[in-house]
């Protein structure tokens, strides 16, 4: 039986992820690979809202939100209350977090390379199908796709 596209969705991102969190396992690392987004921008900026970590990592701000939370349990970040009314949350790294970033950037070569090398093996590079995939599911979204099907599917006898 097929299987269905989010099934296999979720079976890539077990195998892709359960790997990378293998790989800071063996460089000795304490880190979980859902923090990279907020890393990364972090590493470019000194300090982001987490508005802005959300639409630089491209991730969602409840997903932002729940990452920060995470890191700065960790120790990794520091938040504090910034903006004109206090209520808007800065986030910069720690100095953990900034000591964790040159081994990051490491594995974080090694990891690109992989990804490199698994584009190559693959009729379509995988990376430009997902980049492909998410820029039309922004212009037209899956659920919207999904009500169109079920009138379809309603229409038909």
């Amino acid at each position: 039986m097929k299987q269905g596209l989010g099934t296999q969705l979720r079976h890539l991102i077990e195998l892709l992820d359960g790997a990378v969190q293998q790989a800071y396992a063996d460089a000795g690392l304490d880190y979980r690979p859902r923090y990279t987004p907020v890393m990364r921008v972090l590493a470019q900026r000194q300090s982001a809202t987490i508005g802005q970590l959300a639409e630089l990592a491209g991730i969602t701000q409840p997903a932002a939100t729940q990452t920060v939370a995470l890191m700065k349990k960790e120790g990794l970040l520091l938040v504090a209350a910034g903006g004109e009314d206090g209520r808007q949350r800065v986030v910069r790294l720690s100095s953990q977090g900034e000591a964790l970033l040159p081994h990051l950037q490491m594995c974080w070569q090694a990891t690109k390379r992989a990804a490199d090398s698994l584009d190559a093996e693959l009729a379509f590079p995988l990376s430009t199908c997902l980049a492909q995939a998410i820029t039309i599911l922004e212009q037209r979204s899956f659920g919207e796709r999904i009500r169109d099907a079920s009138k379809k599917v309603a229409a038909t006898p």
